[in-house]
């Protein structure tokens, strides 16, 4: 089965200029881009899920083809759900891939037909991480280069002076 779509599940607190690089690079190769927001309890996100739902869409308005959800239980139902049987996943360094290989393997057990695309942020982006993001932002570093200016402001805001 081929598809159009193809869904970027993750936890995106705070999205990134990493995660907006690998977005603009989807949006090319793809019809469209499904960012999907988990909920993601177990990580306990500093932004809830409606924030981040709403800081994703304005830092990705400038793409035509990418619209934003949020979702909780298995990725693979809301894959398909979405009418793919595609997920993009980032590597940045050789550590990502081990856990990624074995997440790839578990979906396609869950559903066979599953397909997980790999693609590596620009050279610039691969060390930028949504904890590190926080962790600079928390003890009022800039995180200017990291984020797109709405997200600055809004890490601004939950880290007043």
């Amino acid at each position: 089965m081929r598809t159009q779509s193809i869904v970027y599940p993750g936890t995106f607190d705070p999205i990134t200029k990493g995660h907006i690089d690998l977005v603009e690079r989807a949006a090319r190769l793809f019809g469209s881009v499904i960012i999907a927001i988990a909920q993601s309890e177990k990580k306990q996100p500093l932004f809830d899920l409606k924030e981040r739902t709403i800081l994703t869409q304005d830092a990705l308005s400038h793409i035509d083809n990418v619209e934003v959800c949020s979702f909780t239980g298995l990725l693979t139902d809301l894959v398909t759900e979405q009418g793919s049987n595609c997920v993009l996943r980032g590597l940045r360094a050789v550590a990502d891939f081990e856990y990624e290989y074995q997440l790839a393997n578990m979906n396609r057990a869950l559903k066979p037909d599953f397909e997980s695309v790999f693609l590596t942020p620009s050279e610039n982006l691969a060390y930028i991480s949504s904890s590190l993001v926080r962790e600079i932002a928390a003890m009022g570093g800039d995180i200017t280069p990291f984020v797109a200016p709405n997200v600055a402001e809004a890490l601004k805001n939950k880290f007043p002076g």
